[in-house]
């Protein structure tokens, strides 16, 4: 912990006081050295909620005293290939929320206008907290599926417990697929939903239409192929994974695919949130002072969390 001073917010960017911030499995990515060239020194935090302290001169249809959420992509350049096909996730110049510009493990930080989200003003800033990553990236990575009408999901952290939710609002199967003997997350995910769970080793009791991969190990793409239906995804929703190892082309044939996601976009956020209401997604958190920040790394590390460990200044 250090003082540094408050920052002050340019024309197009918002000063905002920090109500919770969410401590995100990219988070240990970044602080292990495993995401290359971050920002030095460097404020971390990327699922921010807020309040509008100051917004810059140039800002329009932001207020004071607004609520708003900062997410992981925090800047584009939109002037690239991928900007201009509104693909602007896979920008070649962004900036990302506590990777490249400092984020939200702090009293305050800034944002750029155009990539906050406005929020409930009522609602629980520590439960709104993780949706601004676990639910954005977890929500992508369900609409990379396609329709589906059974899921299964490796790795039932922050993002799984929204999604499920999520999915079973939609009337889909969800099938959990956990650390080997972990029996906690299992009753956690069947308490959320889930028709099935196990160990990520075991073979569901029926081929599924697509899974995704929230847990950063390799090991599980030739797994989670074993258990798709013909012309079944993958869909590995980590910005970083183990490596892949090798398996028979027999298990990827017979049109099965594999897919990585790439960060978000600002029309993720603008179907999700709604959504999310919509579907009445309660986020399980559990709540850390700020000067405890370390010691919720290390227990999202070890897989002590269930839900989704939210700091607060």
């Amino acid at each position: 912990m250090r003082d540094v001073p408050v920052p002050e917010p340019g024309p197009a960017q918002v000063l905002i006081r920090i109500e919770a911030c969410g401590v995100c499995r990219t988070d240990l990515h970044v602080i292990d050295g495993e995401l290359l060239h971050p920002k030095l020194p460097l404020i971390p935090g990327h699922e921010i909620v807020g309040r509008i302290v100051k917004p810059g001169s140039a800002v329009r249809g932001l207020l004071e005293g607004q609520r708003v959420g900062v997410p992981w992509l925090g800047h584009t350049c939109g002037e690239c290939l991928y900007c201009k096909e509104a693909n602007e996730n896979l920008c070649d110049a962004p900036g990302f929320t506590g990777y490249t510009v400092d984020g939200g493990y702090a009293e305050y930080c800034i944002a750029d206008a155009e990539f906050v989200f406005p929020l409930e003003d009522d609602a629980d800033p520590v439960a709104l907290a993780p949706l601004l990553c676990a639910g954005l990236i977890g929500y992508r990575s369900f609409r990379l599926c396609g329709d589906v009408r059974r899921l299964g999901i490796f790795g039932f952290g922050a993002a799984a417990h929204i999604l499920c939710q999520i999915a079973r609002y939609k009337g889909i199967d969800v099938y959990a697929f956990t650390r080997e003997g972990d029996k906690t997350a299992q009753e956690f995910a069947r308490r959320l939903g889930a028709v099935w769970a196990g160990s990520s080793s075991d073979r569901p009791p029926e081929d599924l239409d697509a899974s995704i991969i929230f847990a950063p190990v390799g090991e599980l793409i030739p797994t989670a192929l074993k258990s798709l239906r013909k012309g079944g995804r993958v869909v590995c929703g980590g910005i970083h994974m183990s490596d892949i190892p090798g398996f028979p082309y027999a298990d990827l044939w017979e049109e099965r695919s594999i897919h990585s996601v790439a960060n978000l976009t600002r029309s993720d956020g603008e179907a999700f949130f709604p959504l999310a209401v919509q579907a009445g997604v309660a986020t399980e958190t559990v709540a850390y002072p700020l000067e405890q920040a370390n010691q919720a790394l290390v227990d999202l590390r070890s897989g002590r969390l269930q839900g989704a460990a939210v700091l607060v200044p």
